[in-house]
């Protein structure tokens, strides 16, 4: 049984050893990941000025999961999760290791740009049902809460060092060393997975066919009530409102007429909060109150988005972005949690590919579509509408709240 409470929660789950290794190869990993976006999305902005080839750029690594994720949810359910994940950070060096390769030559256009960023989309979005099923494994379920709020600190914490690293080493050594860095990062992703000691256990056979499996993770994931609406209310932020983040060159530019170093601020802002709002997740100790959590953080992040939208100041927009950073994890990470805890094992894989799919196939269809407008209409007037409708499904939320909350956690 836990031992402590609070923060003391924390360090508790690290010393586990599995875990332990899995989050400093992850942490490594995802810093470099994020060093490469980072660089990605500046250099798309350069070669092109363009806010619509920036959100094609986001579109690219987001987007194939749409396509491959609910095929490796069903993959996730019956194949090793840990060699498939070792396989997956040698392709991923392989990409980086040719981003590096062709920018240091001078053959780094933005048609390349976009078509590696695909590819790398392609194997990010396979490896997420594996990533996120493989959580489980790795603590007992009393900690498994703690657990998924460390792995949010985690990503977020990269989203704060990797971008900070991205423009130190854009203005020190340019983007190629970035792009050769993050390949360094999956050599060591893939060293701390092979020391990994954890008891083999062969899926359990459905007796269906791959399709039918996918469609019965499809189907429960859709249909689960509770789990429903907390997918919904993740696909209508991920398109309407997260885009900002993936928008974050042409803000910079435009809004703040700022430069690479002012884009690596306020991605690292968002990312200082983001830590915040995890950090805060980790110590609770127990998972209800989530669902109260779920909603009230949404209202905070799109109330503190239509500020961030007014704004002309980049001090103001730097403060504005932590607090959104803040809640907008609050409310990912309770739906994740939740998620986690209700759905069974021999779904598990498929529930979170489909979660996995909305939570980056939703932003990358966002990014494209407001890109787009904010070419047109400028950086504000798109996002202050994608806020208001998020605004109005989480009002829909409030007003039916009692039967919310009994569906996600009269089970726990």
């Amino acid at each position: 049984m836990p031992a402590s409470l609070g923060f003391g929660r924390i360090f508790d789950v690290l010393k586990q050893r599995n875990y332990g290794l899995f989050t400093l190869g992850n942490s490594v990993s995802l810093i470099g990941t994020w060093m490469q976006r980072i660089a990605s999305g500046w250099l798309a902005w350069t070669l092109t000025e363009s806010a619509g080839w920036v959100g094609a750029i986001a579109f690219a690594d987001l987007a194939p999961c749409i396509l491959i994720g609910p095929m490796a949810g069903a993959a996730a359910d019956r194949w090793d999760r840990l060699n498939v994940m070792k396989l997956g950070q040698w392709l991923g060096l392989l990409q980086a290791l040719l981003l590096a390769a062709l920018f240091m030559t001078g053959h780094l256009s933005i048609w390349p740009l976009f078509l590696i960023t695909l590819f790398n989309g392609f194997v990010t979005g396979g490896l997420q049902p594996f990533r996120l099923a493989i959580t489980p494994r790795l603590v007992d379920k009393e900690w498994l809460s703690t657990a998924i709020a460390i792995n949010s600190v985690t990503f977020n914490l990269a989203r704060f060092v990797g971008p900070a690293a991205a423009g130190l080493m854009i203005a020190v050594g340019g983007m190629g060393i970035t792009f050769a860095l993050n390949a360094l990062s999956f050599m060591v992703f893939a060293l701390m997975l092979s020391l990994l000691k954890m008891e083999r256990r062969p899926p359990a056979a459905s007796g269906k066919s791959f399709f039918v499996d996918m469609v019965i993770g499809l189907k429960h994931a859709f249909t689960m009530p509770g789990v429903n609406a907390l997918i919904l209310q993740l696909m209508v932020s991920g398109i309407c409102v997260r885009p900002v983040l993936e928008l974050l060159p042409g803000w910079a530019a435009r809004a703040f007429n700022g430069t690479s170093s002012d884009f690596a601020a306020l991605t690292s802002a968002f990312g200082v909060g983001a830590i915040l709002g995890g950090l805060w997740l980790a110590a609770r100790n127990s998972a209800r109150g989530l669902a109260r959590i779920v909603i009230g953080a949404n209202i905070a992040m799109c109330t503190i988005l239509l500020l961030f939208a007014l704004s002309t100041e980049l001090w103001m927009a730097l403060l504005l972005a932590t607090l959104t950073g803040a809640a907008m994890v609050a409310a990912a990470v309770s739906g994740q949690t939740l998620t986690q805890i209700l759905v069974p094992d021999e779904l598990r894989g498929r529930v979170l590919s489909v979660m996995g799919l909305v939570m980056r196939g939703s932003p990358a269809i966002g990014a494209l579509i407001i890109g787009i407008a904010s070419d047109h209409y400028g950086m504000r007037i798109p996002l202050i509408v994608g806020v208001s409708l998020q605004l109005i499904l989480m009002f829909y939320y409030v007003a039916h709240f009692a039967r919310f909350r009994s569906l996600l956690e009269d089970r726990l």
